[in-house]
């Protein structure tokens, strides 16, 4: 009988993530399962009669694990939150997309005493594992070439390139063999589909030993090749992940000749390495649960999950200074900007000069941030939202989408503040719904609420909330007419200028739009 705190919580239920729920369940560990998609975690959830959660609830359950299967951008946020409410974490390939966030997952796992461990599977492949035992016992001698092959033709990504999707696998496997860390690393990438996502890429290794590798890896190929050569001084072994399990794994013992003039090689038969039939996710969730059983350090760890980060950001230099596809896809951030860890950033929007996202913000997807913007942290920011110069988002500040804040505009959050009396505690906080403007150098006191489509005029001091369209001027605020949703300011006969939309009042300071 599993104990509890080997119960696993599945959070993400979609391409990868419903395999775990799978394996998970096999093994008698499944606990819950979690997904932004209610109804796929709720499908998931009838099929193993387990609860569907909230990630509120993921938190406060008595699971003593969870695996995330989420988008890469989250890892870092999930886990840590994980770790900190006392869950032992497993987080899907890649570990984080920079390196601040891997070494925060890292730092809390040592502070919290959790385990780490990340999905690096073929480690838990059965050829894999009998290769490595080769290598470790010395059957190839001296190691001097290791490259693989991924290519497929798709599954084609547009969040993410070919390297950050396929190759987590082949560094991990290659870092193990060697046993070190590459001083040189180049790549060569191809985007072709895409003008900004490479489909194919080539990567090159160079290790202190001398050992030189190589990565091939692509979704534009006509046919799938999963294949890892290496190569000793004594001899050659081959992981053929397509062949059957009888040629999975394959000893070549040749040598060479340096007996004359010019070196030949000596050709010895093929020595297929009998392998016992295994689903490597299968042991790699077992893996995960017996480290959590007994109180072990994971073979694919945090610290091994950095080492494989580290020659990922060095392959690709753009994600490294966290302007590339692989941190924030389709994002553009100013060479000058800053953006801590953890944050999300959606699709399309954009960063500009000398701005900064700290910890724990969500930006949504089509934003236009300013320059001289800072935001956080624990700040969220909808989609499609303006936001101009000089302007800052302090903690407790939420923009629903569509949400224009015009230049210098001020978000106070305490309502007496002294430079020499600490109030973190007394935050309030600010909730600026769906479409609401905000006019220049306005200050909009914490604590309040700004209705649908409200309307702050450049100057106000609003001191109270706001109603859905209300138009609001002056020191303090106070409405003086109505704004429709396009942004025209209504007559008498309530219609709206701009669209023809007919509003009416349907009670005191509230108006809502005709739709009969």
């Amino acid at each position: 009988m599993t104990s509890s705190n080997a119960k696993v919580v599945v959070c993400g239920c979609g391409h990868w993530g419903k395999n775990l729920v799978r394996n998970f369940a096999e093994l008698g560990a499944l606990a819950g399962v979690s997904d932004p998609n209610q109804a796929l975690a709720g499908k998931f959830a009838e099929e193993y009669g387990v609860p569907a959660l909230s990630w509120d609830e993921v938190l406060t359950s008595d699971a003593g694990a969870v695996a995330i299967a989420a988008p890469a951008e989250l890892h870092a946020r999930l886990g840590i939150a994980a770790m900190r409410a006392g869950k032992h974490v497993y987080i899907e390939k890649p570990l984080a997309l920079s390196k601040a966030d891997g070494e925060a997952l890292l730092n809390v796992a040592g502070e919290t005493g959790r385990r780490l461990m990340v999905g690096h599977l073929l480690q838990y492949h059965p050829a894999f594992l009998a290769l490595h035992e080769l290598v470790k016992k010395g059957e190839l001698g001296r190691l001097q070439y290791v490259y693989s092959n991924r290519l497929s033709l798709g599954k084609i990504r547009r969040e993410e390139n070919v390297l950050w999707s396929f190759a987590p696998h082949d560094i991990s496997m290659i870092l193990a063999l060697v046993g070190e860390e590459p001083d040189t690393v180049t790549s060569t990438f191809s985007p072709i589909l895409h003008d900004k996502i490479a489909d194919t890429v080539q990567v090159q290794l160079k290790f202190p030993s001398g050992v030189c590798g190589h990565i091939f890896a692509s979704w534009l190929h006509p046919f799938k090749e999963q294949k890892l050569v290496v190569i000793g001084e004594r001899g050659m072994a081959v992981f053929d992940d397509r062949a059957g399990w009888s040629e999975k794994l394959t000893l070549y013992r040749h040598s060479i000749n340096w007996g004359g003039p010019v070196p030949s090689p000596n050709a010895a038969d093929a020595e297929p390495v009998p392998l016992p039939e295994a689903e490597p996710l299968k042991l790699e969730c077992q893996h995960f649960i017996d480290c959590v059983t007994e109180d072990k350090q994971p073979r694919t760890d945090g610290a091994e999950a950095l080492r494989v980060l580290n020659v990922l950001l060095a392959a690709d230099p753009a994600a490294a200074k966290g302007e590339g596809a692989a941190r924030f896809p389709g994002v553009k951030i100013h060479e000058s900007a800053y953006v801590d860890d953890p944050v999300t950033i959606g699709e399309g929007t954009r960063i500009w000069h000398f701005s900064h996202l700290l910890g724990n913000v969500d930006v949504g997807k089509g934003c236009s941030i300013g320059q001289n913007v800072v935001i956080g942290p624990n700040v969220k920011v909808g989609d499609k939202c303006k936001i101009q110069n000089n302007v800052s988002l302090y903690d407790g500040v939420e923009l629903e989408d569509g949400v224009f804040c015009g230049p210098s505009c001020v978000f106070t959050n305490v309502n007496n503040p002294r430079s020499e009396v600490e109030r973190k505690d007394e935050f309030r906080k600010t909730l600026v719904k769906r479409g609401a403007s905000i006019g220049a150098n306005a200050t909009i006191v914490c604590g309040h609420t700004l209705g649908e489509y409200s309307f702050v005029a450049a100057g106000a001091t609003v001191t109270k909330d706001v109603p859905a369209y209300a138009l609001m001027a002056g020191v303090p605020a106070k409405r003086i007419g109505w704004m429709s949703k396009a942004g025209g300011r209504l007559g008498a006969d309530l219609k709206c200028p701009i669209d023809g939309t007919q509003y009416r009042e349907s009670g005191p300071d509230k108006l809502e739009e005709v739709t009969e």
